[in-house]
């Protein structure tokens, strides 16, 4: 059994606001990295000054993805996280946000079977 967790902060021009759109891309992005939704995607859109913006989860077979985008800042702001017990690849998931036209990607790649030892 696989434990890797992909840690991603994006900073972007194009987000997501609709909760419609927030399902569908994490669903694509779960087809495109080999995995099986078990529930959801579900997401909500936080109207409070400040935090406003779309959260959205969906459970794996083998795990869970789970994104946070605040849409009042010029970029806005994703913190988006894939962890799943089976392996998968990170460009994959940095590629599917291609979309929201990102300025700046930061993210750690770790294997978290043991330990957290980062892989890129």
């Amino acid at each position: 059994m696989k434990h890797k967790h992909l840690v991603v902060r994006a900073e972007v021009d194009n987000p997501i606001i609709n909760k419609s759109k927030a399902r569908k891309f994490l669903r694509s992005l779960i087809k495109k990295i080999k995995m099986k939704e078990m529930y959801g995607p579900v997401a909500s859109y936080c109207k409070m000054k400040g935090n406003r913006g779309i959260t959205a989860f969906a459970i794996i077979e083998t795990s869970h993805l789970a994104m946070h985008i605040w849409d009042e800042n010029n970029p806005s702001l994703i913190q988006f996280d894939v962890y799943s017990c089976s392996d998968f690849e990170p460009t994959t998931v940095i590629e599917h946000l291609q979309p929201l036209h990102p300025t700046k990607i930061d993210y750690k790649f770790l294997n978290r079977e043991e330990e957290f030892i980062q892989v890129i």
